[in-house]
């Protein structure tokens, strides 16, 4: 797998005010800014970190990703995450967090979202709907009968 670097997406209150003070940290400006979403595309550190404003729940880290080279890098993770015994859930050519894109979650044992995904091209929207995180995090299916999984704006 053709890692390209680690990913982070952030629940935040205020946008403005992030980017500002992620723009003072990182001493650039965002790679992509939206209403209500930013995004920094960082090679040194090399960090893909987006944040998205919403409510304010106790919970900052909306989810954690591995940006990877091609949409095969994203199937080998799959592949990967079946084999070892994990739930998984595919999305392929879906629009989130205003990019074009495939890829693959799990979540770990405490229920942290992590996708392994590649950008295809930018997209227009944030997504095709947003859970009551704020986040473009959808739930993990474990496949029981009464599971109530969900997709975010990724589904």
């Amino acid at each position: 797998m053709n890692i390209l670097k680690p990913h982070v997406s952030l629940n935040v209150s205020n946008i403005d005010a992030s980017v500002a003070f992620y723009e003072k940290t990182f001493g650039v400006a965002p790679t992509k800014r939206r209403p209500g979403y930013a995004k920094f595309d960082l090679e040194q550190p090399s960090l893909n970190l987006t944040m998205q404003e919403a409510s304010r729940t106790g919970v900052n880290a909306s989810h954690f990703g591995i940006q990877v080279a091609s949409t095969d890098d994203v199937a080998d993770a799959t592949a990967r995450f079946k084999a070892a015994g994990l739930n998984t859930l595919t999305e392929d050519n879906t629009e989130c967090c205003y990019a074009l894109q495939d890829k693959v979650w799990v979540e770990d044992p405490d229920g942290n979202a992590w996708e392994v995904f590649v950008v295809k091209a930018d997209a227009a929207v944030m997504g095709a709907a947003v859970i009551d995180s704020g986040g473009c995090v959808p739930r993990v299916s474990d496949g029981t009968p009464n599971d109530k999984a969900s997709r975010g704006c990724c589904g």
